[in-house]
């Protein structure tokens, strides 16, 4: 890291120790992707990608897209545990190197500890639910590509809420879901995935992590 901090005047790196001194969790971002979050981090997709590395530590990539609808980096973070308190200290860290900048959207994978971790520090930030991982769930838990694709339907249409409940009234009925503990679950939490509630919130066309 003193290497790329001697390259770059703008580089930025902060980490944390546990009591006996050890490295716990570390961030960085280099300069450019200080700029390019300046210009392009309205929308903010937080990944958490777990024994990746040669740590077996979570990896964390805050992604955000260009205006050629190109991925970008905005920043890297290794951390010691996936808890709302780590996450916490992650996003806080994050929003001090980006001068306190805070997106208007984000995306993750749908950890509970992520969704703490946002309520916390960015608030206001409208929090989606990564599609991709929705719709191996569905598969998943409905046991049918039918069901699936219906469900799919019910996510990324652009419809009005409206039309968003009588598609999902009508996936209910068609493959009998309407006490499944799964789509009851879902259901509940729509207003985080669902493109019908969308609508008004740029996602510079971004829906998974």
């Amino acid at each position: 890291m003193s290497a790329l901090a001697a390259k770059d005047p703008h580089f930025y790196c902060r980490f944390s120790v546990d009591d006996e001194d050890r490295l716990v969790n570390i961030f960085w971002r280099d300069g450019n992707s200080y700029v390019d979050y300046m210009c392009w981090g309205d929308v903010l997709v937080f990944d958490s990608t777990y024994n990746t590395n040669v740590y077996d530590r979570p990896l964390v990539l805050f992604v955000g897209s260009n205006n050629h609808r190109g991925s970008i980096l905005f920043g890297v973070g290794i951390l010691g545990d996936k808890t709302a308190d780590t996450y916490t200290w992650l996003l806080s860290t994050f929003l001090d190197s980006m001068k306190g900048k805070k997106p208007t959207a984000m995306i993750t994978d749908g950890a509970e500890s992520m969704h703490i971790a946002i309520g916390r520090v960015m608030p206001e930030a409208r929090h989606r639910l990564c599609s991709w991982h929705l719709s191996r769930n569905a598969y998943t838990n409905l046991n049918s590509k039918d069901a699936e694709k219906a469900f799919n339907g019910c996510m990324n249409k652009f419809q009005t809420v409206q039309h968003f409940e009588e598609m999902w009234e009508v996936m209910l009925q068609e493959f009998e879901l309407r006490n499944h503990f799964w789509t009851t679950w879902m259901y509940g939490r729509r207003q985080l995935w669902a493109q019908a509630f969308f609508g008004d919130v740029h996602m510079a066309g971004m829906r998974n992590t």
